[in-house]
């Protein structure tokens, strides 16, 4: 019976059900009842189990004796970090909502763990949850995949090429001076884009929209100004609009995460070459910020970087936000550098998506880039569309979410459509549905699609949607910007910038806009004017 009681004591003392127990254990429910009935005795193997699972020793759970924990133990003393200090999202156990999530979303069969998911999440902070945590991270790495499920994704260059589907675009030439326009409309469209969702990053679309009306500015045609925010404005808000980054507040572009990454890869290329790898990518960014300028998978996969885990791995091991919007945001400058080589620019991106991202979240980027290098050379955002998703798996969550939408704009529907079918796939009241990879590149698209090739009214679009607003705003002004050039762009938008980023880079705290046209253009490949070749998996049409 002593025995019996220990492992009632342990078990009790994590707040966990039989079941739950028995699944963490390995065993059947049964068995824990006969155990803690006396009835039965685990044998060595299963003592030993839960010896390293719960933190208690052997001869406690034989003899209940003081039920001394092994950590404390004189002959068998361990090191542990203060977990009430750690940042949440550095702490797997504290991400296990959004892992269970992704994990269903990818099609890995896991379902008979959610109890055991649950009740992890219940423990209080320390070693023990986070030993659970490991275990738990063990099944979700080796989990198969769920009979029927209907996406193929793989996360590898060769898996995503295999699975593409062949699309040819009418391409246009473009001299010099004319390319030189588009990069510059292509970086300033990106600055201005995320200046406009700045401000309401993070809002809900039920304290957006009201805001937006109560302030003149719905449907969405201009920045948001902090003489908008009324008084009465916040007292009914729960989203603080105190403190924001607002265009009359401004005297340049401040620091954002949608911004630093096009610096940053500028600076990779120039350090790198064309020919960089993700290990260089894991390095730089070590170099050029400290970790609290990264968030979710890019916080995660600098954490794994620092503990020695290379790319491919840096983006797998406990990353619960490897398929959110993080690398979709950082593909721009690859679209820049390579005018009309979409394939070229998604490979980049690959480099660049997979030290932090797996499947979709690699595709985003893949995506976006090879979007960019198409606008560069293209008259029609249907081209620049399609041209994106030839660059990734048909087979994808991605590519149908994507197609759903185009087809929605192709028979005559409307924005209202398509974002309900963005609210049926990603709850935005969710940090995983709000920042997830799929949800925002709808917006993107739909934004482009019923944007009507003008600047303004397109990114206008792409903020009032919700979800990630800077990030959208962001992409959307950066593909617009290069299909149209920088003349497209007025004075109303990019006049509180004055040609200004400010970024955290280490020794790159500012940059001239003007001057990352000048470095872009020399990244450029040979022959990228008057262009006559076409890229590999593409038809030329002169």
């Amino acid at each position: 019976m002593a025995t019996g009681r220990a492992i009632n004591r342990v078990r009790l003392g994590v707040n966990m059900t039989q079941e739950q127990f028995a699944t963490a254990v390995g065993v059947s429910h049964q068995a824990v009842q006969k155990w803690e009935s006396g009835a039965a005795i685990p044998s060595v193997e299963k003592l030993m189990k839960i010896s390293r699972l719960f933190g208690v020793t052997v001869d406690s759970l034989l003899f209940e004796s003081d039920m001394r924990i092994s950590e404390e133990m004189e002959s068998n003393k361990k090191l542990y970090p203060n977990y009430e200090k750690m940042y949440h999202r550095e702490l797997y156990s504290c991400t296990l909502a959004d892992e269970y999530i992704q994990c269903v979303e990818e099609g890995k069969d896991i379902s008979a763990y959610r109890d055991v998911f649950e009740a992890v999440m219940r423990m209080p902070r320390g070693a023990n949850r986070e030993k659970m945590a490991d275990i738990l991270f063990d099944i979700v790495l080796n989990a198969k995949q769920r009979e029927g499920y209907p996406y193929n994704e793989p996360s590898d260059i060769e898996g995503i090429r295999a699975l593409r589907a062949d699309y040819s675009y009418r391409r246009r030439a473009e001299s010099e001076a004319e390319l030189k326009k588009k990069i510059h409309g292509a970086w300033m469209g990106r600055v201005c884009g995320c200046l406009l969702g700045k401000p309401v990053e993070g809002i809900r679309s039920e304290e957006l929209i009201p805001m937006l009306r109560e302030s003149g500015n719905y449907p969405m045609h201009r920045y948001i100004l902090s003489s908008d925010i009324t008084e009465e404005i916040k007292s009914n808000s729960k989203f603080r609009f105190g403190g924001k980054c607002y265009a009359d507040t401004v005297s340049c572009m401040p620091v954002d995460d949608d911004t630093n990454y096009t610096v940053m890869a500028q600076e990779i290329v120039s350090t790198y070459g064309r020919e960089f790898t993700p290990y260089d990518i894991s390095l730089a960014w070590q170099y050029y910020q400290r970790r609290e300028a990264y968030c979710t998978a890019e916080r995660v996969a600098f954490r794994n970087f620092v503990n020695g885990y290379e790319p491919p791995e840096s983006a797998i091991y406990k990353n619960p936000y490897r398929e959110w919007v993080g690398a979709q945001i950082r593909g721009d400058y690859f679209g820049y550098i390579n005018p009309g080589e979409p394939e070229i620019a998604a490979d980049m991106a690959f480099r660049d998506a997979c030290i932090s991202h797996t499947k979709n979240g690699i595709y985003g980027e893949m995506f976006i880039a090879a979007m960019i290098a198409c606008a560069a050379v293209s008259d029609s955002v249907e081209d620049i569309i399609l041209c994106g998703l030839a660059q990734i798996p048909s087979t994808s969550r991605l590519f149908e979410a994507v197609s759903f939408v185009l087809d929605v704009y192709r028979r005559g529907g409307d924005t209202e459509e398509c974002m309900c079918r963005v609210h049926e796939l990603y709850d935005e009241h969710t940090t995983h549905g709000w920042c997830h990879t799929v949800s925002n590149a709808m917006i993107v698209t739909m934004a482009l699609l019923w944007g009507e090739n003008n600047f303004g009214k397109s990114i206008c679009l792409a903020v009032q949607s919700a979800f990630d607003t800077d990030c959208n705003g962001a992409t959307v002004g950066s593909i617009l910007g290069m299909k149209n050039g920088i003349d497209s762009i007025g004075e109303e938008w990019y006049a509180p910038v004055n040609d200004r980023i400010d970024t955290t880079l280490f020794g790159i705290e500012r940059v001239r806009i003007s001057e990352c046209v000048e470095k872009t253009m020399a990244h450029l490949p040979e022959k990228s004017f008057k262009a006559g070749k076409k890229a590999e998996g593409f038809s030329y049409i002169p």
